[in-house]
Formats: structure tokens, sequence, C-alpha cells
């Protein structure tokens, strides 16, 4: 064991004061990126109680941008600005599994495990169409971004119907998945195209412009499809599937682009959301949001192929939506509880504009710049801020010296050590301490200690000899203790009584250390085989 002798610092007696100790560890800050901000900036706000997992969530295109959770046999309209219940439209007989809005957002379809797809009339909340055609369960039901007469759907037969809705008649019967098609999506760019994913592992591109049925493109993904979506600028798909969501290129014949597998448990559902300026397009960036049964939710930036944004939730994860006003982020999940994100829009001060959406941007008068030429340049004031060019002179703190400083600098060592003694702060003790190693004074100070300065120095190592930063200076300075002091310890019971209680101090931490290291034998397997699945 070093001694606090041995362990001599390779620094001189501080020239400045007051003394700090080195043995403090520098606290952890985990610094927080732009991008961390951004999406720690969305208020939290929990809407529980929707009776069963939320299967989808869908927002409107249009403003006020409503969305819409799909539960039990049920499927509820929000608000997005005031995350508050619109309305509940009930006329389905089974459980709800998806929905999706009309680019104009006057009309909703959702589809059911019954087989039956509903559209539905925002304003009066009404049926409109019932389109019944697929035998099996209907997973996902679609209306194409620039199609507003059409619908896309599939399910557990494993067929993908182009519904006519208009006309309430299925157009086109699209066969080629051996498995539950279980997701699609419309292609941002191209109304006549769009893509299915399937429990066979495979997604397929289609166009309903060929005149047989195949798919134009397939690309697989190794595990069941759970979720699929068409990129922002429509030549890139992500698919989630298993722990792992996949970037696929189409105009380059289908070629996976990147792999991200950050996630414990399976991948439920993916969105795109944006970040930046929502008013300027130039400043947009987009994202990959997606949630997993193991309770998280990650933000993927597939430009720099990296997570920017990680947040975890109290329970598994099944949906995940994000609005095209860039204000409200929605996560559903197997509990009936949605975790609803909502941000307010701050005015940026640097620029002088307000961020509000439905202002614009609006710039604020400018003062005029001061020059030296100017009386007002020399007599700003001391309340007036600096600008980039000017100089500035600060005029140094004064330093407020503890006595224990005012005695270091006029090298009264011991007097030094037992003033900080007497004190209640261990951090000045440590600092002390140290300064007297670096000295070669802190033994010499020991060994000049009467009975009472001995025993406040024994009662302050007995309380923090177990603290991690002071234990490695303390347990080699308490050693010299013993060996330089050991008649006077025999002979005085107050300094023996300290003694007892420094040892069952340690005892009582060999002890803790010991539990410690059996729970983690016992947890450390447990992690292994959590984190193979």
């Amino acid at each position: 064991m070093a001694t606090a002798e041995d362990i001599q610092p390779k620094t001189t007696v501080a020239k400045t004061f007051p003394v700090k100790p080195k043995l403090k560890p520098k606290a952890r800050t985990l610094s927080q990126t732009p991008e961390s901000k951004y999406w720690s900036s969305f208020k939290p706000h929990q809407i529980p109680n929707l009776v069963s997992s939320i299967n989808s969530i869908s927002f409107s295109e249009t403003p006020p941008y409503l969305f819409a959770a799909a539960h039990s046999a049920s499927l509820t309209l929000f608000s997005s600005q005031t995350l508050s219940q619109q309305s509940v439209i009930s006329s389905f007989k089974d459980v709800v599994s998806c929905s999706s809005f009309r680019s104009d957002g006057s009309l909703l379809a959702a589809s059911d495990l019954s087989g039956l797809i509903q559209v539905v009339d925002v304003k009066t909340r009404t049926p409109l169409r019932r389109l019944k055609s697929h035998t099996r369960p209907v997973r996902f039901v679609k209306y194409p971004s620039l199609d507003k007469l059409h619908l896309v759907s599939g399910g557990d037969d494993g067929i993908v119907k182009y519904w006519d809705v208009a006309g309430e008649s299925v157009v086109l019967d699209l066969f080629g998945h051996k498995d539950y098609v279980r997701c699609g999506d419309c292609s941002p760019v191209n109304g006549d195209m769009f893509v299915t994913g399937s429990y066979d592992h495979t997604v397929k591109l289609w166009d309903v412009r060929v005149d047989n049925s195949k798919s134009v493109m397939e690309v697989n993904h190794g595990k069941p499809i759970e979720d699929v979506i068409f990129l922002p600028s429509g030549g890139l798909i992500a698919t989630a599937g298993g722990n792992t969501v996949k970037i696929w290129d189409l105009l380059g014949g289908g070629k996976m682009v990147h792999s991200m597998e950050s996630h414990n448990k399976t991948v439920t559902s993916i969105c795109v959301g944006r970040v930046g300026n929502e008013s300027g397009e130039e400043s947009m960036q987009y994202r990959i949001l997606s949630v997993a049964l193991d309770g998280y939710m990650k933000v993927f930036d597939y430009g720099k192929m990296k997570i920017t944004h990680s947040m975890r939730f109290p329970a598994p994860l099944m949906s995940v939506a994000f609005s095209p006003d860039c204000l409200t982020r929605v996560i559903g999940s197997s509990n009936g509880t949605l975790f609803a994100g909502r941000r307010k829009k701050k005015e940026n001060v640097e620029s002088g504009i307000v961020d509000f959406w439905s202002l614009g941007r609006v710039e604020e008068p400018q003062r005029p710049v001061l020059r030296p030429a100017y009386f007002r340049y020399f007599q700003r004031g001391q309340s007036e801020k600096p600008s980039e060019g000017d100089y500035l002179i600060v005029r140094p703190k004064k330093l407020k010296l503890g006595e224990h400083d005012k005695l270091l600098k006029k090298f009264r060592h011991k007097e030094a050590l037992v003033s900080v003694l007497s004190g209640k702060n261990p951090e000045h003790v440590v600092a002390v301490m140290e300064e007297l190693v670096a000295r070669r004074k802190l033994l010499k100070c020991v060994s000049n200690l009467d009975k009472e300065e001995l025993g406040l120095l024994l009662s302050f190592v007995q309380k923090h000899l177990t603290v991690p930063r002071y234990s490695g200076l303390l347990m080699g300075l308490m050693k010299k203790v013993l060996e330089m002091r050991a008649e006077d310890i025999r002979t005085c019971d107050a300094l023996k009584g300290h003694i007892r209680n420094l040892k069952r101090s340690v005892e009582e931490e060999i002890r803790i250390q010991q539990s410690l290291q059996e729970i983690q034998g016992i947890i450390s397997p447990l992690l292994r085989i959590a984190g193979r699945r």
C-alpha cells in the first residue's frame, strides 16, 4: 500500500490560493448536441386509458393536423395542438389495425381485423364507404399522397389490393407475397407506385401502370417485415424487421445502403421526422424515428448514418408518428398509453425572427450601429452589451481566502491543518493535505499534533475513508498515523474509540463490496442473455 508521503505529485508548491483538491474527479456532464436539445424540447404529455395496444397513429397532412390513434375496436381523433381528444369513431366490429388520412385531410380510411375497410368523413365522423374484399384481417390501408381517388391495402390473405374508393371496387389484385402482408407505404413523388412488406421477409415495389400483377422490384430484409416507409426523396425506402432498420436504394436496383441495429427487441414502427427551420426547406433535415418492444425510441440521421438521439419509455412501443408541422411527436404503447410530445417555437433573438408557423417570418427593426465617431459610442454605460469588435477590460476579482489558506501562505503548516480539520468541508481538508504532501510536511504535522488535535484527524478519516475519491490518500495517511502515534493511541481512551469506529467502518465497507460483487455475478449472465435476444 502506497503511503501518503510516497505518492508525490509531480507538482511544485501551490502558488495560487485558495488551494483546491486534486483528487476530486470531474463531474460527468453529458454535453447535449443541438440535435439532442431539439428532441428534448418536446414537452412530454401522457394520454392514458385507451383500453388496449395502439396499433397505428396517423397525422392529417393539412392544418390543424389532427391525428388518429387505432386501439381496440375504436379510432380516436386528437388535436395535435392541445393533445386533447376530439372524437371517437366506433363503427368497427373488430380491432382497428391501421388508418390513413387523405392528402386534403377531409377523409380518413381505416381497416380492422374483420377484413373491412371504412372511409370516414373527418368532419361528420360518419362512414361514407365500406370496402369489403379481403378474406382475412386487413393489416394496413394507405391513401397515396398524390391521389385522392384510390386506396392501397394488404392483409393476412397475402394479397395487396388497389381500390377505387368512389366505386367501392377493386381495381387490381396484386399477388406475390407468400405470407401475411403487414405494412405498406406510397411513393411521395409518384402516385402510381407503392411498397408493401410481408412476413415472408420481402418488400415489394408495385407500379399500377404495369398490366401484370408482378412487382417491379423486390428486396429481402432477412426478417419478418413490421413496417416500411418511403424516404422524402422517393428513391430510398426504410424497412423494419427483427431488431434492425435497413435503408434500400430503389434507384440503384434495390441495393442496401445501411443497416441499423441499435434496438434490443423487435422494431415495431418507423416514420420520418424533420429537424431544422420549418419555414424554410433549405435548412430542413430528415431523420428516421424508430420504436421497438424494448421501450426505446431512436432517432437516426441517414445522411451521416448514425444515431443522434435515444429516449426510453416505460412500456413496449407499438407505433410512432410525427406531425407535418414538426411540432408534435406521438408514440403508442402496448398498454394503451399515448406518449405525446409538443414543442413550442421560440423567438430567435439573434436573427430577429419570430418562429411561429402561423405568423411566418417577421423581421424586427435593427438598431443603428455605434461607431467611434459617435458621442454615444463613449457614453454607452455599464448596461450596454459589448459588440464583436469591442475590447473588454475586466477588473480582476479579489479572492477571499479562508483561514487555512492564510496560514499556508505564512508556512504555518500544522495550524493550517488543525484549522481546516475544525471546519466541516472535506474538500478543503483534502486540498490542504495534498498541499502538505507536495511540501513534504504532512507527516511532520501529524507527529506534532496533540491528542485532541489527533482526535480531530482520526474522526475525519473515519467519516471519509470509504469515499472513493478520498480513500487513496486517507488510507496511506492512516497507515502512517498508526505507526507514528501508536503509543499515544494506546494510552488514550478517546483515541481508542476513534480507532474502533474506524475499524467498524472499514468492515462494513468490505461487506458492502462483497454483496455488490455477488449481485453483479447474478446480473451479468442475465444481461448477456438479454443482449443476445
